[in-house]
């Protein structure tokens, strides 16, 4: 009896246990309903004129990603796989192929100069530097991670082949796998491709040579990746280290109904908006703290305060051009137009970067809907570093503030901000591409957009 009455305690209470389980769960369900109605929404109080023209976070994201985007990914898997060049493009010869080979000049120097002295320790070591071309779409960026398809992973995989006994006996008594170690020039994210990465690789085995390690690696990856030259380096050369600049290009495609007549009534179009506003809706200036990041100068309301209809939905891409010229030649701190980055990163000479070229122009690249392809907007920027996402950040915010009608200096003044949502969302990845790396001076002839 005591054992049948035990059981039958314990199946009550278990069945008691599910339905309050259940009522919690409604509770919960409610809870979050009611949360998602009365959301809070974030918004940096710019307090310039063009405030009310400006998007949100939302309507920013919205403008970038509904673009036709697979146009500019079929023109980056032509560069390359070199069925075309980005001269194609800007109609000039300054394509990064016709002088690219300059920039190991410093370092064949330093080789030859290692050459009559006696090799020995690490001096004896063949370093290769090696340029790779790759499509970002087909890839989840270039840094090894496990479980995920990335560029890193399949060339030290390939490299695997020519280390040298002494490497492949130590990864085998550690039960890694036979791989090569790749030192890059710059990490891309996922879906940014790249037409000149540099990476290099090193090796105690003299048996090694260049044409052996690009047929390795391009057969690893075929028309995803392709290895564009190897050659032998001094040992002192860091991909990395050794570069003075790197160039991004950002293609970004224009919809059908957008031409530069419309872009050029926007100054119209944002004036008409700002003052309507400004008559008609009070500004809510109300600051809440939080733990997680400055909020100085942070409104705090719903999202239907700030998402307005009638707010400019095109950018002229000259006003645009006005604006990154203004950053030319100036060595500022680009903290608020970086992302993910470490908090010991986020202030201090870590932030800093010194902008050599930064322009903006309208061009067309092959389509097959358009017999006279598509039209985009190409941004060139180079500089001797860049921070994370920040080309990205950059690009879409420079497009925020022409539709919005700022003023020309409005990035310099977006730096002094106080917190990063001051700037717009990372535009899609798709449109960004590393161009190459530079190890000798920056001339700016051989800029793309003149």
């Amino acid at each position: 009896m005591v054992t049948s009455f035990t059981v039958k305690s314990v199946a009550t209470f278990i069945s008691k246990e599910k339905r309050l389980g259940r009522f919690r769960d409604l509770v919960s369900l409610s809870s979050m309903e009611n949360q998602t109605k009365d959301k809070i929404y974030f918004y940096y109080n710019h307090t310039d004129s063009c405030n009310s023209a400006r998007w949100t976070a939302r309507e920013s994201y919205k403008f970038m990603y509904e673009r036709p985007w697979q146009d500019v990914l079929h023109f980056f898997s032509n560069v390359v796989n070199a069925r075309l060049t980005l001269s194609t493009v800007f109609g000039t010869d300054n394509s990064p192929q016709t002088y690219i080979d300059v920039v190991d000049d410093d370092y064949k120097t330093l080789e030859l100069c290692d050459e009559k002295e006696e090799r020995f320790g690490r001096w004896e070591r063949v370093t290769f530097k090696i340029i790779l071309s790759y499509s970002g779409y087909a890839f989840d960026g270039w840094q090894k991670q496990p479980g995920l398809n990335t560029v890193q992973e399949i060339v030290e995989k390939s490299l695997g082949r020519f280390v040298d006994d002494k490497k492949a006996r130590l990864l085998k008594e550690k039960s890694k796998p036979l791989e090569g170690c790749a030192v890059v020039a710059g990490r891309t994210d996922k879906g940014v491709s790249a037409i000149r990465q540099v990476c290099s690789f090193y090796t105690w085995r003299k048996d090694v040579k260049p044409c052996d390690i690009e047929g390795e690696i391009n057969s690893a990856a075929p028309g995803k990746l392709r290895v564009v030259s190897v050659s032998e380096v001094s040992r002192v050369f860091h991909p990395n280290f050794s570069a003075k600049w790197r160039r991004y290009l950002y293609i970004f495609p224009l919809n059908d109904q957008e031409n530069e007549k419309q872009c050029c009534e926007n100054v119209k179009e944002v004036e008409s908006f700002s003052f309507a506003r400004n008559c008609n809706e009070p500004s809510n200036k109300c600051v809440e703290s939080s733990s997680s990041e400055n909020v100085e100068n942070l409104i705090i309301g719903n999202n239907k305060e700030f998402e307005a209809p009638n707010k400019p939905t095109c950018f002229s891409v000259c006003r645009v051009n006005q604006l990154l010229r203004h950053l030319e030649g100036k060595l500022l701190s680009y903290n608020m137009f970086a992302r993910d980055t470490k908090a010991s990163r986020n202030i201090g000479p870590p932030t800093e970067c010194f902008m050599y070229h930064a322009r903006a122009a309208e061009a067309r690249i092959p389509c097959s809907v358009h017999e006279e392809g598509r039209k985009v907007m190409c941004v060139e920027l180079v500089a001797n570093r860049f921070l994370r996402k920040m080309v990205r950040v950059l690009v879409a915010t420079s497009i925020r503030e022409a539709a919005a009608g700022a003023e020309e200096d409005v990035l310099l003044k977006l730096m002094e901000a106080t917190c990063r949502r001051a700037t717009a969302p990372p535009a899609p990845p798709d449109g960004l591409c590393l161009v190459d790396v530079g190890y000798t001076d920056f001339n700016p002839k051989n800029c793309l957009i003149p």
